[in-house]
């Protein structure tokens, strides 16, 4: 902070607000005993996953059995580039 070109009126500006977050960060100190164990959230986490259980998925007649148009065994769409086949 010593090279930044700060104005008077800047600087205490600054002074103010460094002295409140001092001042804040010496009340946490003074809560924060010894006894208690640093932590990065105020609530316990816990894992939300579900087992990785593998399932069968559907079958390409299935798949198919829903589609407005199928071909070969495939989805038949319009065509978007003009080409006819």
């Amino acid at each position: 902070m010593a090279r930044l070109d700060l104005t008077e009126a800047e600087l205490n500006t600054y002074v103010g607000q460094l002295s409140v977050i001092l001042d804040s960060v010496a009340a946490v100190t003074r809560v924060a005993a010894g006894d208690i164990e640093p932590t990065t959230h105020a609530v316990p986490l816990t894992n939300v996953f579900r087992p990785d259980v593998p399932v069968p998925g559907v079958s390409q007649a299935q798949a198919l059995a829903g589609a407005p148009s199928a071909q070969d065994g495939r989805f038949r769409v319009p065509q978007i580039l003009g080409e006819e086949s």
